[in-house]
């Protein structure tokens, strides 16, 4: 991505404040870990459950990629189930996005998702805006109560919107 799109890796030496740089060009997290895990010699073995964190900055604007996968045949049976649950868990909270839906409707949708398949979110990481920098407002949380926080608007950016 570097050498053929000219694209330069986010998380290499990103550091918010009070925090060391980061030292890999993506992010790696393994079965239980939530996020930013950090790429090593660690070896996967059979059901495995690895995020990948891939984010590159094109053209001074950043993007982002999370997928899953799935080491093998999982030799836990909620292993492929969990897999897939954080991915339609995201899908059921991007579903909720249009003008006049708000920001609680969407981490509403997250989590019953995931509690209807027995999960339960993370309230200490949120999901963010990107744009020209890494981490922008709007912070959209994987909970929430239909009908309050930011409301959408069409063509209107969310952290801009009325509250």
């Amino acid at each position: 991505m570097v050498e053929v799109q000219g694209t330069v890796p986010a998380p290499l030496n990103y550091a918010p404040p009070g925090y060391k740089p980061f030292p890999k060009s993506i992010c790696t997290s393994v079965n239980h870990q939530v996020c930013h895990g950090v790429p090593g010699e660690r070896v996967l073995k059979a059901g495995d459950i690895l995020n990948i964190d891939v984010t590159v900055i094109k053209d001074g604007y950043h993007g982002d990629s999370q997928p899953h996968v799935l080491r093998r045949r999982a030799e836990h049976p909620g292993a492929r189930a969990w897999s897939t649950s954080p991915t339609s868990a995201c899908g059921c909270g991007i579903a909720q996005v249009r003008p006049g839906a708000r920001l609680g409707d969407v981490g509403a949708a997250i989590q019953a998702h995931a509690e209807k398949h027995g999960y339960s979110v993370v309230r200490e990481f949120c999901g963010h805006g990107i744009g020209r920098k890494f981490h922008e407002e709007p912070q959209v949380l994987h909970y929430g109560k239909p009908g309050t926080g930011l409301r959408a608007r069409a063509g209107h950016d969310l952290h801009r919107s009325s509250r």
